[in-house]
C-alpha cells in the first residue's frame, strides 16, 4: 500500500476461509488471542494470513463505500490496456489456444475490461479466477458470468498456455518480518487480552540473514514472503512447461532492502495493523527482485520490473485517453484526472514484472528489460 495511494486488491494466499457472512467477525480477535495464550506468540506471517483470510471472506472491500480503490476501479483504461498487452503477446506467440487467468480478481472489473479489449484483437479465451472469497466471487460472476473459479492455482488447466494477470495480488500475501536487536530475531505477535503487539522472538543464526544485512543497525526490519515466492515458482514452472506469461502489477521495490512496510487500511485511511485483526486490509510492499529470481529458477524468463507509468505509457494510455475523450467530450476532464491518477499518483510507486516461457516473445513495454 502506497503512503499516499489507497489501492490494494486481493485475498491472502489459498487458506480455508471462514463461513460467508459477517456474524463471525467479532470472534477472530478472540480466537487469535486464545491461540496465542495457549501456544505462545505467533509469527507476523501467521497473524497476517489469518487476518486477511477473514477480511476478504466476509466483505467486498472495494470502492467509495469500502476500504480502498484499485487501478481497474479508477478507470476502464487500465483493464483495457492490460487486455491489449495480453492480446499482443498472444498474437506474436502464434495465437495458440490459451487460458486467461487472474489471481485475486477483485470485483472482476479488470477482467471484464480486458476481455472487451482482447475480443477486439481476436482473443476470446476461457477465463479462470483464483479466488477464495464468497463475497468477491459473487461480484465477479456478475461481471464475467462464464468464468471458472479455483481456490488455488494448482487446479488451473494443464493442457494449454496460461496468460496470468496479478494486479495488486502479491502485496496481501503473508510476510515474515525479522527485526535486529543485538542479533536478528523473528518478529512475532503477542496478545494481552485483545491487545496485539509485535515482539522479538528467539535469536536467529546469521546464516539465515543475507550477508549485507547481518551488521545492520538495531531496529532494522527485513521482510520476506515465502508465500509469494512459492506461488511465483509454481506458476513459473507451469509457464515454462506449458507456455504463456504472467504480469504482476503492484507497489514494491527492487530488493534487497530493509524497512517495515506492513500496513493496514480501513475506510480509505491508514490504521494500526495490530488492532482489530480481520477488520482491515493488511499489505506489504513487494520485492520484485526476489520474485524475478524465483521465476528464473524454474526456467522462465523474467522481464523488468518497469514502472506502471512506463507500462501504461508504452501501451498507449495517452492515445486511449484522447480517443475516449473525443467519443465523450463531457468526460474529458474526468478522463484526464483518471489518467493522472494512474500515471502520476501511482505511476512510479507501482511496478510491473513480466514472466514468460522461454519460447514466447518479448512482452510489450518490457523491451530491453529481460533478466
Amino acid at each position: 500500500m502506497a503512503a499516499n495511494v489507497m489501492a490494494n486488491d486481493t485475498p491472502a494466499p489459498p487458506l480455508t476461509p471462514p463461513a460467508s457472512g459477517r456474524g463471525i467477525e467479532a470472534a477472530l480477535p478472540e480466537r487469535l488471542a486464545r491461540a496465542i495464550a495457549l501456544a505462545g506468540p505467533i509469527p507476523v506471517a501467521q497473524y497476517m494470513a489469518a487476518a486477511n483470510a477473514h477480511y476478504y471472506a466476509t466483505r467486498d472491500p472495494l470502492g467509495a463505500g469500502g476500504d480502498f480503490t484499485t487501478a481497474p476501479e479508477i478507470s476502464q483504461m487500465f483493464g483495457e490496456l492490460v487486455g491489449l498487452w495480453c492480446a499482443d503477446l498472444w498474437d506474436r506467440a502464434g495465437r495458440p489456444d490459451v487460458a486467461w487467468v487472474e489471481l485475486g480478481p477483485g470485483r472482476g472489473t479488470l477482467a471484464a475490461d480486458a476481455a472487451r479489449a482482447m475480443a477486439k484483437a481476436g482473443l476470446e479465451p476461457p477465463v479462470h479466477f483464483v479466488e477464495t472469497s464468497p463475497a468477491l466471487r459473487t461480484a465477479q460472476a456478475e461481471r464475467v458470468p462464464g468464468a471458472t473459479w479455483h481456490d488455488t492455482f494448482d487446479t488451473l488447466p494443464t493442457d494449454r498456455p496460461l496468460i496470468v494477470v496479478a494486479n495488486e495480488f502479491f502485496d496481501a500475501l503473508p510476510i515474515r518480518q525479522l527485526v535486529k536487536r543485538q542479533q536478528w530475531h523473528e518478529r512475532l505477535v503477542a496478545a494481552q487480552d485483545l491487545l496485539f503487539l509485535p515482539i522479538a522472538g528467539k535469536p536467529l543464526p546469521d546464516a539465515v540473514i543475507p550477508e549485507p544485512f547481518r551488521d545492520a543497525p538495531a531496529g532494522s526490519i527485513l521482510e520476506t514472503s515465502p508465500a509469494a515466492v512459492a506461488i511465483v515458482r509454481g506458476l513459473a514452472q507451469r509457464i515454462a512447461r506449458q507456455g504463456g506469461a504472467l504480469i504482476a502489477i503492484d507497489y514494491g521495490y527492487e530488493g534487497p532492502a530493509l524497512g517495515d512496510s506492513l500496513q493496514a487500511v480501513r475506510g480509505h485511511a491508514f490504521a494500526n495493523p495490530f488492532e482489530a485483526p480481520g477488520e482491515h486490509d493488511l499489505t506489504a510492499h513487494v520485492d520484485f527482485t526476489t520474485l524475478a529470481a524465483a521465476a528464473q529458477a524454474e526456467g522462465a524468463v523474467a522481464w523488468g520490473p518497469v514502472s506502471q507509468r512506463d507500462l501504461l505509457g508504452g501501451l498507449g494510455i495517452d492515445s486511449r485517453t484522447s480517443a475516449l475523450a473525443k467519443a465523450a467530450p463531457a468526460r474529458a476532464d474526468s478522463l484526464a484526472a483518471d489518467r493522472s491518477r494512474l500515471m502520476d499518483d501511482m505511476g512510479t510507486l507501482f511496478k510491473a514484472l513480466a514472466i514468460t516461457a522461454p519460447s514466447w516473445p518479448t512482452p510489450a513495454a518490457f523491451a530491453g528489460m529481460g533478466a
